[in-house]
């Protein structure tokens, strides 16, 4: 089980990048825009704090050299924007900014847009290439990601069992206990170790750095992990204690005393302490309601590990210990499943409210997605912990009677009348059988509900790191003022008509909004360079309210194509679709999808 879960976490690691979760909301000097003088600076908007690296700007001049730049920061404190101070004197032309900022749940972003002095340069500068995450770094950051969740999840449980359903017979719980603090540990360092390179793309040798190491130490992220490893220090001594005391021969517990209350608080702080550094570092430390959120971000990891962890413990007691688990211990984690799910349903609704934002969310966006398939597996676990739950009580009730015949039974003469093997009333087996037969039943559940229960940690770090649907519609609605999403000008590939060879015509559209609107559009050809094409096609279709297609008519301005007075009608989703001829008998289509707003 444990190589099957490695792999797919490898699998997961190096399947696709992991979407970002601060959404630009605008720019200063505005994306395509064309100012008078020179600014002084650039500022970036987010929808979230962001924390800055030492290169979180590239800023490229109308020669496509890099222009110098003063030290990134926040403008004027605040913690959602990203500010940079150019030269004076810049020279007339378009420029590009090229930038990379961390999110406040730990996740890089990066994009690009352009600005022009005076007027545009008459070829757009290329825009370099995003700096999209090292293939080995994200692989092996996020495994350790899913690892640290699991190793959490089997930490917390079985210590929660071990304190609260209290099995006489402990020894199993020793091995799960050690590898999960182990396995946090190593996931953490790791973790620590490959932050710097995972912030700023790079490959995992960057980790090396001893300045960049440093700058982690002191960034949200890098201090969380700390945090996480000296909280794992403190609980090393009573685990070393666990792992080296003698399993006695099992005997009734008895309930808890004063000593035993204060370990058990003891435990609870440093099991909230935990999850602390994930909530301090993930979705909850950034949004509405921070301190609520945050709240119940723990709460919800405190009752998943409790829950699934606390599976995993039982399920090896059940298995490996001496003598089965007694009814009570059984009774106490079921009770204790009971409240650790009813804390989940409470906190997931409210996670899952401020997540989406609306009930469309659900299905058109990836997080939606992602969280209907977690809720699809949560209910399934939900129908396996129920049936434990109606196995437990059937095996309560089976054990209760044979305990009372054993105590009270009365030795007979060998050879008496009714001597051998007790039978229960009516079913003709040993005096044991109904209780074996109902714990045969229990592992088997039990086991289900703990495989399901990976699945759903699987999803769940998966959720972590997919863009919040209501950022993303917030960003959505925020962007600059031509109505695409975080840029006014949009970039369609066609086929030039030879083979390999791909153009592009860069479209801005201004102001994106309902009503009249401009359109520029520059057709460049396979080496990058203006092309001047027989016709240039634009439409645009409102699918969702059957309008269009609605032609922009565009005409050529000598080495542009424009009109100023394309008319949308309504808010919503466009299709552009552009249509290149490239000679008298050969054109290419292609469309995009953008965002109209009143």
């Amino acid at each position: 089980m444990l190589l099957g879960t490695v792999l797919v976490l490898l699998l997961l690691g190096g399947a696709a990048p992991a979407s970002a979760h601060a959404a630009l909301r605008g720019t200063d000097p505005g994306d395509g825009s064309v100012v008078a003088s020179a600014p002084r600076h650039v500022t970036l908007t987010f929808t979230e704090s962001v924390g800055l690296l030492e290169d979180s700007f590239r800023v490229y001049g109308p020669d496509n050299r890099r222009v110098p730049l003063d030290e990134p920061r926040h403008a004027d404190g605040a913690p959602d924007t990203a500010r940079v101070g150019l030269p004076g004197g810049l020279a007339e032309g378009t420029y590009t900014v090229a930038w990379r900022v961390v999110s406040a749940d730990s996740h890089p972003v990066s994009g690009a847009f352009t600005f022009s002095v005076g007027k545009p340069s008459p070829t757009a500068p290329a825009v370099p290439a995003e700096r999209a995450e090292h293939p080995v770094t994200a692989s092996l950051h996020d495994t350790a990601r899913h690892l640290a969740y699991l190793a959490a999840a089997l930490l917390i449980g079985t210590a929660a069992f071990a304190a609260l359903c209290r099995p006489p017979d402990t020894a199993p719980l020793r091995l799960p206990l050690l590898t999960g603090w182990w396995t946090l540990l190593t996931a953490t360092v790791v973790l620590l170790v490959l932050r710097a390179p995972y912030e700023a793309g790079t490959a995992p040798a960057a980790a090396f750095d001893a300045a960049a190491f440093a700058r982690t130490l002191t960034g949200r992220p890098g201090l969380a992990l700390l945090a996480r490893l000296a909280l794992l220090l403190l609980t090393a001594a009573a685990l070393l204690h666990v792992s080296r005391r003698r399993a006695p021969e099992p005997e009734p517990v008895p309930e808890p005393g004063r000593a035993s209350r204060a370990r058990l608080a003891a435990g609870a702080a440093l099991s909230v302490g935990l999850a602390l550094t994930w909530a301090a570092a993930e979705h909850a430390a950034a949004g509405i309601q921070v301190p609520v959120a945050m709240t119940s971000s723990v709460l919800h990891l405190l009752a998943m590990a409790c829950w699934l962890g606390g599976l995993t413990a039982l399920l090896l007691t059940l298995y490996r210990a001496r003598t089965p688990p007694p009814a009570a211990t059984l009774t106490r984690f079921s009770r204790l499943a009971l409240a650790s799910v009813t804390v989940l349903v409470v906190t997931g609704v409210y996670r899952s409210w401020r997540g989406l934002g609306s009930w469309t969310a659900l299905t058109e966006t990836s997080y939606g997605r992602t969280l209907t398939a977690k809720l699809v597996v949560t209910a399934v676990l939900l129908a396996a912990a129920g049936l434990s739950r109606r196995r437990t009580a059937r095996l309560v009730t089976a054990e209760a009677p044979v305990a009372v015949t054993v105590a009270e039974r009365v030795p007979e003469p060998v050879g008496a009348a009714g001597a051998g093997p007790e039978k229960n009333p009516g079913n003709g087996e040993p005096g044991n059988g109904e209780p074996d037969r109902h714990r045969r039943a229990l592992r088997l559940s039990v086991l289900v509900e703990a495989a399901v229960g990976v699945v759903v940690l699987l999803i769940t770090t998966v959720l972590t790191g997919t863009l919040p649907a209501r950022a993303e519609a917030e960003a959505a609605e925020a962007a600059p003022v031509a109505g695409l999403p975080g840029a006014s000008a949009v970039t369609i590939p066609y086929d030039v008509g030879v083979p390999g060879g791909t153009g592009r015509v860069q479209i801005t559209l201004d102001p994106g909004r309902v009503g009249e609107n401009g359109v520029q559009a520059v057709v460049f050809g396979a080496d990058g360079g203006l092309v001047a094409v027989p016709e240039l096609r634009l439409s645009f279709t409102l699918t969702a309210k059957d309008v269009g297609p609605i032609d922009a008519g565009l005409t050529d301005r000598g080495g542009y194509w424009a009109t100023n007075d394309l008319t949308l009608p309504l808010e919503g989703t466009w299709t552009m679709k552009a249509t290149v001829r490239v000679s008298e008998l050969d054109q290419a289509s292609e469309s995009r999808q953008v965002r109209i707003t009143r």
